[in-house]
């Protein structure tokens, strides 16, 4: 039977070890890029995804304001921090074959693909360069509880590819851009390199994920001769539980296609 990107796409979201399912990342990825390479490309195809996709029995997930609070400069609390950026690694791998397997009925240009395919495999790296991290300091993905929330933006968004580019990449993954900086400073104080270089490879490499959701958001409104400021404003209203909260990147933002004028007046007004 031809393989299929959707079905590969849906085989990796039906995987629960985290390093099992990079694993298939990394796999489908190159195999895609392969055919594609060839010419002779594969079929985007359809499948079922879940709505929740497989995880692993560690870690605990719960509630946002269940999860301990652990002071980042500690030890524990850096720990912490980094079983957190593992966890938001894993959900980013599944969130981008999600996007490809659940929205097979928009005809999408073959780069459309290409970008998501690309961001999955990068965000399985991160993953892995995490859990490398964890380890080296005697600890696991999965020693830690983590938040169950991450995947509501999905589940939100599962009939909504439009709402789904708004949400995810073009709030959620700009957010990154955002506290990625103080991090990569708080391991540095630490003199914890390995961190830092982890860190500093996802900072560099999400900025281009950030851009994604922004290209195909502005793709798709053109499509439809829609105001892309307007549609994503009211989106991320819809879909987005709270006010997005500064400090903003700015310059990152900007070189990923999202200029002041999407976020700010998205920002809660403290005067009110």
């Amino acid at each position: 039977m031809t393989r299929t990107l959707a079905g590969m796409a849906t085989e990796v979201l039906t995987t629960a070890d985290g390093r099992e399912k990079t694993r298939l990342s990394h796999r489908h990825a190159a195999a895609w890029f392969a055919a594609r390479k060839a010419g002779t490309p594969l079929e985007i195809g359809q499948a079922t995804p879940p709505l929740r996709p497989a995880r692993p029995e560690k870690p605990e997930l719960l509630s946002p304001r269940e999860v301990p609070k652990r002071k980042p400069g500690s030890p524990a609390g850096r720990l912490a921090l980094l079983h957190a950026v593992a966890h938001i690694e894993l959900n980013a791998v599944d969130l981008h074959w999600d996007i490809i397997a659940r929205f097979t009925d928009v005809k999408m240009p073959p780069g459309f693909y290409d970008d998501w395919v690309k961001a999955a495999d990068e965000e399985s790296r991160h993953f892995n360069l995490v859990c490398d991290c964890l380890e080296a300091l005697g600890s696991h993905y999965g020693a830690l509880p983590a938040h169950a929330g991450m995947w509501r933006a999905a589940e939100d968004t599962a009939e909504d590819l439009l709402g789904r580019l708004a949400v995810v990449p073009m709030v959620l993954e700009a957010r990154g851009l955002d506290v990625t900086p103080g991090m990569i400073a708080l391991f540095r104080k630490a003199d914890l390199p390995g961190a830092v270089d982890a860190l500093e490879v996802i900072y560099a490499e999400e900025v281009a994920h950030v851009a994604y959701g922004s290209k195909w958001f502005h793709f798709l409104c053109g499509r439809h001769d829609l105001d892309p400021k307007d549609v994503f404003h009211a989106l991320v209203t819809k879909y987005f539980k709270g006010p997005l909260k500064p400090p903003f990147n700015e310059e990152k933002r900007a070189e990923a296609g999202l200029p002041p004028d999407f976020y700010w007046p998205l920002v809660e007004d403290s005067t009110a």
